[in-house]
């Protein structure tokens, strides 16, 4: 049991519930203010209404020459042009959020510094373009425009399940040395946090530097506000990022949704498990809970060790002392193909996470099989499913058959009919919910991270993941799928016409707004 735990779960509930119910009313009152206000201003007289209308149509024509998805700009103008004036207004007080801007400028000021921590092994990058140029044009891009180089000398390890990784983490904690780094969108107290927990406290007494970095949504219903002292007070180093205030800001909408755990600079794991209970089946939640994880050991780690100290240091004042924690690669260690671990931002204009996806549909010859979550697509997206479809590509998704959010598998549905029209297989994981995030690609390609086919992941959270060719762990994620696909049930045209009709209804209006959502 943890400090807080001893002190009464039942008090504890109503401190988090409480700050829940505080921040979204503080929310709701705020933005009250902000209609009521836009509202009293255009009655005020016609002149300040032809202003705002003036200035209405000045934010369309900017939002139509702006850079960025169609589908964004779309979005944005329907409500300025029902809403002339709040809509505009809000458009720009979303636009110009201090707080977005400096998280921004603070990430590219860090990923500069850990350039040069970063550099591209010009043998490796050699030997990778003899092989394959296409793939050597891909990693040009991402080291271009992500920081992101190609290893070799790291070993890959691949797990079907939660239950499965969960081991190999304790066992892989226990092995440190000299730090621990951990950074989780969830973070939830029970078996699975609580085992880790009391290995943490016990490295941290063997001297070992522990960190701990969560996403500050888990202050509205999983822990209360006070919990990183708790930590603290343990010797563990603890933060959230972007914590819940009552304070309305569209930096909030940008959610740290990477899973990391980094040993000693020597071991990192990632894949769609976060610390909690049902992404191990030690708690039931829409079924059988189907999620993998990688394991990555060697150079490759490197990358995932500044990945940590980039997103620890956005809220401390000092630059972080990469060279601490950065870990001479292992020289000794086998080629086994190459590993390329990314992190995808949502600022700038570069989206790595789906320019990894588009690739690997864009590139395949024999088959793309994937597994997500969510399916709420873009057009770029759709067209390129579509597409290595219709070249004679075998591209198969397996979704959950028990889904977590309604709302979003009524939203998925609606992309169901093209998809199938076109000749992707869609399948449905009938004893549960698929929460893995993979792409794998003619025996040649994967990709395993926490990166959803949602524009959530694709555009609006921090994510990450590890983009390898040519490594011998490509063929277990393809049976992974082929063994996950057994137990899925084969969706037709005819199941969607059974669907009810509000579902198909709820779909359609969500679809309106689906790059919010």
């Amino acid at each position: 049991m943890s400090q807080w735990k001893e002190k009464g779960i039942k008090s504890i509930k109503t401190v988090i519930f409480g700050r829940t119910l505080i921040v979204i009313g503080a929310f709701l009152i705020q933005f009250a203010l902000l209609i009521s206000c836009f509202l009293w201003m255009r009655e005020y007289s016609l002149m300040v209404y032809t202003g705002f209308s003036i200035l209405g149509m000045a934010v369309i024509l900017h939002i139509f020459n702006s850079r960025g998805n169609p589908d964004f700009k779309l979005v944005w103008m329907l409500p300025i042009l029902l809403f002339p004036v709040f809509g505009a207004l809000f458009y720009l007080y979303i636009s110009f959020q201090p707080g977005t801007g400096y998280i921004y400028r603070r990430l590219t000021m860090l990923g500069h510094q850990s350039k040069k921590y970063l550099k591209q092994n010009s043998q490796q990058k050699e030997k990778l373009k003899q092989e394959n140029p296409q793939m050597d044009g891909m990693v040009s891009y991402m080291m271009e425009h992500g920081n992101c180089p190609v290893y070799g000398q790291t070993s890959v390890t691949y797990f079907p399940l939660g239950d499965d990784m969960f081991p190999e983490m304790l066992r892989q904690i226990e092995k440190a040395e000299k730090f621990i780094f951990m950074e989780y969108f969830i973070l939830e107290e029970g078996y699975m946090w609580e085992t880790i927990l009391e290995l943490l406290k016990k490295k941290v007494k063997e001297g070992v530097e522990v960190r701990v970095l969560y996403d500050g949504m888990c202050v509205l219903t999983l822990l209360p506000s006070f919990y990183p002292r708790i930590l603290e007070k343990e010797g563990i180093r603890c933060k959230m990022f972007a914590p819940i205030k009552p304070l309305f800001s569209s930096h909030y909408n940008n959610r740290d949704h990477r899973k990391i755990l980094v040993i000693d600079g020597k071991t990192g794991f990632t894949g769609g498990i976060n610390l909690a209970d049902e992404y191990i089946n030690k708690k039931e939640r829409f079924g059988h809970w189907k999620d993998t994880g990688l394991m990555i050991q060697g150079a490759a780690v490197q990358k995932f060790t500044c990945m940590f100290l980039e997103m620890w240091n956005v809220s401390e004042r000092r630059d972080p002392d990469y060279e601490t924690f950065l870990t001479a690669p292992d020289t000794d260690r086998q080629d086994d193909g190459y590993v390329i671990p990314y992190d995808v931002m949502p600022y700038g204009t570069e989206r790595m996470g789906k320019q990894v996806y588009l690739d690997i549909l864009n590139t395949a010859c024999k088959y793309v099989h994937i597994m997500t979550p969510y399916l709420i697509l873009d057009y770029e997206m759709i067209t390129a499913l579509t597409f290595a479809a219709k070249r004679g590509v075998e591209v198969a998704i397996i979704m959950p058959h028990i889904p977590d959010k309604k709302y979003a598998f009524a939203l998925a549905k609606t992309y169901y009919n093209e998809l199938l029209e076109a000749g992707v297989q869609i399948w449905e994981y009938e004893p549960g919910f698929v929460h893995a995030k993979v792409f794998v690609s003619d025996d040649k390609k994967a990709a395993v991270g926490t990166v959803n086919l949602d524009y959530r992941s694709l555009y609006h959270h921090f994510e990450c993941g590890v983009f390898f060719y040519g490594n011998s762990e490509i063929k277990k994620v393809e049976e992974d799928f082929q063994k996950t696909k057994e137990k899925s049930i084969f969706i037709t045209p005819a199941d969607y016409k059974k669907l009810k009709l509000t579902t198909r209804l709820e779909g359609k209006v969500l679809r309106i707004v689906a790059p919010l959502m």
